[in-house]
């Protein structure tokens, strides 16, 4: 089989918890950031040999100054748009960590209310992954298809969902 015929990238988010909120980063300092200007999850891409665990716990590290010693890996979300890489992000959340929060170099960090998210600039599939982390869903796999920042299409466990 020839490994060049299809590419995709894959990612970590992670949604850290404390109480009732997440820690989410807005995505302010870096050129050319597809989620500029929006609040997400930290994570990030792969590094040769990494299992989604381990890139999970490195980019938390990495962004954030915590370590993870509690994590759920909640999903598999698949990515697919008309202007970036097709992606495979590996959704988890964490409620135990240690370690002092430190400034991240690709946005800003902050402590977010749960009841406060979908106020905020997200994408419009981000939404429908947080729902899903709040009803406590079962390990899911989610399609989320865009034409530049409009979602189009969203699958849930292969079945389409109402937009």
């Amino acid at each position: 089989m020839d490994k060049d015929v299809f590419r995709a990238i894959q990612s970590t988010l992670i949604y850290i918890e404390r109480g009732n909120e997440y820690l989410m980063l807005h995505r302010t300092k870096k050129e050319n950031d597809l989620n500029r200007d929006k609040w997400i999850g930290v994570g990030g891409k792969f590094e040769a040999d990494e299992s989604p665990e381990e890139c999970m716990l490195r980019e938390a590290r990495e962004e954030t100054g915590l370590t993870l010693t509690r994590w759920r890996y909640r999903g598999i979300v698949t990515f697919v748009s008309d202007q970036w890489e097709t992606e495979y992000m590996h959704l988890f959340t964490a409620d135990g960590f240690t370690g002092t929060l430190r400034s991240c170099d690709e946005g800003d960090l902050e402590w977010i209310k749960k009841s406060d998210l979908l106020a905020l600039r997200l994408w419009e599939g981000d939404k429908i992954f947080l729902r899903l982390l709040d009803t406590q869903e079962p390990f899911f796999s989610l399609k989320l298809c865009y034409e530049g920042e409009t979602l189009v299409l969203a699958q849930l466990n292969g079945q389409k969902l109402t937009l």
